[in-house]
């Protein structure tokens, strides 16, 4: 939805939201990053399930010394803080730009994210290197930058090729499907069926 709405306007399509729709990992949420603009985001996610994300949290912001501390050790805890540890956060977030932010979480072990719009998507040289985001050359639109396919087939992404258009293969169709020759289709045509 958001990559159409990018290619109708032409702009970056408008976020949604931050938080975890649960509510209940704390943190997890986007944090302002510098130099502060309307699009420098990092999202940190912590699992109540994991608590080696929050310590490695701590120890990246930091804030080693909260480590243990009874007041945020638990989700619940932190659940009953949250706008403290989102500040505490947001805190360190504001130093680093987006990709470096999400670069020192990523090396110690919290799953944290550049948060970037629809344009920086399809932009992003590793997403075209990787065949996540491809060129599809559109025989009348001319080249559209688009998602490519998700699922991998023998390590590699497939092509993404454009539609056909209106009648593009009706002669094919109707040859190799229907087993119509040539002058039948042609007929087809003067008849003003096809």
């Amino acid at each position: 939805m958001a990559l159409s709405t990018q290619a109708i306007y032409g702009t970056a399509a408008k976020r949604n939201g931050a938080k975890v729709l649960s509510g209940f990992a704390v943190p997890s949420g986007i944090y302002p990053c510098k130099p502060g603009g309307p699009n420098d985001y990092l999202y940190v996610y912590t699992s109540r399930t994991n608590p080696a994300h929050w310590r490695r949290l701590l120890d990246v912001i930091g804030r080693k010394d909260l480590i243990g501390d009874p007041r945020f050790d638990s989700g619940a805890a932190r659940l009953e803080r949250e706008p403290e540890i989102d500040e505490m956060i947001a805190a360190w977030t504001r130093r680093y730009d987006k990709r470096e932010a999400m670069r020192l979480l990523a090396d110690a072990g919290v799953p944290a994210g550049a948060v970037f719009d629809t344009m920086e998507l399809t932009d992003e040289p590793d997403f075209a290197r990787r065949g996540i985001i491809q060129t599809m050359k559109h025989p009348t639109a001319g080249p559209f930058k688009m998602p490519g396919w998700p699922v991998r087939f023998s390590g590699r992404t497939p092509e993404v090729r454009p539609a056909p258009l209106l009648g593009q293969h009706t002669n094919e169709i109707l040859g190799e499907w229907l087993g119509l020759d040539a002058n039948q289709i042609d007929q087809l045509g003067k008849d003003g069926v096809v």
